[in-house]
């Protein structure tokens, strides 16, 4: 039976296929196929094409190799296939406007870019191939883009000019989405109505971007006056709590879950250089030329990235997200500062939710998660710290077991004994006075500093209640913080 190379079939599957592909193709320059993980990841992803231009190996060698080996070649070059579709794209196509041909033109607006044409010249080609465009296609092109070859940082530098390839032609994202995206399968939800909807996540990020787009324009609008106003500058600089939120919430959610890299990845990238570049000019007190110009640049990459939040990011997750996702967003924002000028309203769906893990075998599930018995005892054990439990009845009832020498030697003879017989008489009274304050409500914190064995130690005893606020125990966390002093003393 004849061996067939097809140039776009996953690598994965030929080296399954054929027993002798790895090795030849292993000593064409990709070494990295003899690596079962690679070969079990990308290799699912990568073709000979693909391979081809990542490696910039001969696409031509390659053929010549494998057919040397009694391989005939099938499947049409990558290049000609980019190089037909960017004909296309150039003279504004006769293409059929599907999915598929519509997302390979795209990609080829966005190498015109890369390759260093100007914005103007392909925004012109791009308006009379495009009336709209889709978000969706939008996220295909770079995802296929970086599933290529391209580096994400590569589509990440297209990222702000790609945008404004996409004003005024991309579909109004607020009004409904018509179709799911093929790629995750998602919920299809209407982004108008999440948006609209008092205290969804939606909601509360849209209203936190107009806030950071009327600040923009007034700081714009000061410096054009030759006036930086630097209060102003610390409320832009807010973006980064937004941001934040976007980096847990949203882009691990649609990577992980729905397999949408591309957007997640791109977006990502760029709010880290926008809050990091807001930084470094923050603390520069020098408002030259310079400056002012490098400001001008990272305000504008700002509210390009709500353009594309608004029309790209939002639309996605609105089309994936679950019900149940949304509800798990709004409860974990909660746990971040509010930012530019927002105060998130109640999402009432969710309000009265409460959050549990079901049981699992084995495991102790706790409210934040789950561990064996194995995990959990490993990982108290790990803590830099010596701790001690003491329930509500004073008697002892947990102490780990690190494997650091101990400050206070704690025998595990007192587990199941009251607290005072621990301690030494003249201890034993601050002892009760300090748990008194804890049962009493007058007190939920107390630190001891002293010195043992020559370091500076910090014992800290802490009120232990539930939500009600019902005294449940007290805890004791022994330190050794001879390591800060060290360090303070190292910066001085």
């Amino acid at each position: 039976m004849s061996k067939i190379l097809d140039l776009d079939k996953p690598v994965y599957e030929l080296a399954k296929e054929y027993p002798d592909f790895i090795d030849i193709f292993a000593s064409l320059g990709f070494a990295d196929i003899k690596n079962p993980v690679m070969l079990n990841s990308m290799g699912r992803i990568i073709t000979v094409n693909k391979g081809s231009k990542m490696k910039k190996i001969p696409l031509e060698k390659i053929k010549e190799v494998f057919a040397e080996h009694g391989y005939e070649i099938e499947g049409d070059s990558e290049e000609s296939k980019e190089e037909d579709t960017l004909k296309a794209a150039k003279k504004g196509s006769d293409l059929p406007k599907d999915d598929a041909n519509s997302t390979e033109l795209i990609k080829q607006y966005l190498l015109r870019l890369s390759n260093g044409e100007s914005l103007e010249s392909v925004q012109k080609d791009f308006k009379e191939r495009f009336e709209s465009v889709d978000s969706s296609e939008i996220m295909k092109a770079e995802q296929e883009l970086m599933e290529s070859g391209m580096p994400y940082q590569e589509v990440q530098k297209l990222c702000d000019v790609h945008s404004a390839l996409f004003h005024g032609s991309t579909k109004n994202e607020t009004s409904e989405i018509e179709k799911t995206l093929d790629l995750a399968g998602g919920a299809g939800a209407d982004t108008k109505e999440l948006v609209e909807t008092v205290g969804h996540p939606l909601n509360t990020f849209t209203k936190e971007n107009k806030n950071l787009e009327n600040y923009i324009d007034e700081f714009e609008k000061k410096l054009d006056n030759n006036t930086v106003d630097r209060e102003l500058l610390k409320k832009i600089r807010e973006l980064s709590i937004h941001y934040a939120k976007k980096g847990d919430l949203l882009y691990p959610l649609l990577k992980t879950k729905y397999n949408v890299t591309g957007p997640a990845t791109v977006m990502w990238s760029v709010d880290d250089e926008i809050r990091d570049e807001l930084a470094r000019l923050s603390a520069i007190d020098k408002e030259d030329e310079k400056w002012v110009e490098d400001i001008k640049a990272v305000l504008t990459r700002a509210k390009e990235m709500i353009y594309k939040e608004e029309n790209i990011l939002f639309p996605i997750c609105a089309a994936n997200f679950t019900v149940e996702d949304w509800v798990n967003i709004y409860l974990d924002s909660k746990d971040y500062e509010n930012c530019l000028g927002v105060v998130p309203q109640s999402f009432e769906i969710a309000e009265n939710l409460k959050r549990e893990f079901d049981d699992i075998d084995g495991e102790i599930v706790l409210p934040g998660g789950h561990f064996t018995k194995e995990q959990l005892i490993a990982m108290l054990n790990t803590m830099p710290f010596e701790i001690t439990f003491v329930d509500e009845n004073d008697i002892n009832r947990f102490f780990n077991e690190n494997d650091a020498p101990k400050a206070f030697k704690r025998p595990l003879m007192a587990i199941d004994r009251d607290v005072y017989s621990c301690h030494p008489p003249k201890i034993e009274p601050m002892v009760r006075e300090i748990i008194g304050s804890f049962k009493s409500g007058t007190q939920d914190e107390v630190s001891v500093w002293l010195k043992k064995n020559g370091k500076d130690m910090l014992i800290k005893y802490m009120a232990v209640r539930d939500k009600n606020g019902k005294y449940l125990g007290t805890m004791e966390i022994v330190q050794d913080m001879d390591f800060a002093r060290k360090h303070f003393e190292e910066e001085a």
